[in-house]
């Protein structure tokens, strides 16, 4: 090594001084807890939280697991019979940007929302037209905690089993692969059927 000089090293930073601490973390848990109590009682009988879509985690990773989304589509509300406007005022949560991409979905969804709405019990508004049976079954109504209507497994675990030989013959990523080369082409062999169809049309004028 050369004759160079030493470097500066800066030790005392008094760092002491300016370290962030979270001691009111338990506090806040509590108030937290104490406030989600006070709400719960506070909108009882009512859901404490409002109803949601299943949907697909994103990505290739984790599209298997079905998770509680933001809202229902307008598709979805028309499908079961609901307003959006409407829903918005019975515990339904409507989100306008998201789109149905599949008929399972779409299926899924409105399903949820008609099993909410054999559970969902709703007083007129006004209270000359209250009956006795509604005034009932609203004082016997539990608060549900969480999703009213649970989002469904993604999928069944089976039992094991032997492999067959018909498995054995299979070969998955050729018929994969077999079934990506037709979808990417289903394009151009539309479209060369209908221009061999219009050829032979055009032969017999």
């Amino acid at each position: 090594m050369q004759n160079k000089q030493l470097p500066n090293t800066h030790f005392r930073k008094e760092w002491d001084l300016r370290v962030r601490t979270w001691f009111n973390q338990p506090g806040r848990k509590l108030r937290r807890r104490r406030a989600r109590v006070a709400k719960a009682a506070q909108i009882a009988p009512r859901p404490t939280e409002l109803l949601r879509p299943a949907v697909r985690c994103p990505t290739v990773k984790y599209n298997r697991k079905v998770r509680v989304g933001r809202g229902f589509t307008f598709e979805e509300l028309k499908a079961a019979g609901i307003n959006a406007k409407y829903a918005a005022t019975v515990g339904i949560a409507v989100d306008h940007r998201r789109r149905n991409r599949s008929e399972e979905s779409l299926a899924l969804n409105v399903q949820r929302l008609k099993a909410y709405q054999a559970k969902l019990i709703v007083l007129p508004r006004n209270p000359k037209q209250r009956t006795a049976e509604d005034l009932e079954a609203y004082k016997n109504a539990a608060q549900a905690q969480g999703q009213v209507v649970p989002v469904p497994a993604a999928f069944v675990d089976e039992a094991p089993r032997a492999v067959t030989a018909e498995e054995k013959k299979s070969r998955a990523y050729v018929t994969l692969r077999q079934a990506r080369g037709v979808q990417r082409s289903v394009g151009k062999v539309q479209k060369r059927v209908a221009f061999i169809k219009e050829k032979k049309e055009n032969a017999k004028k």
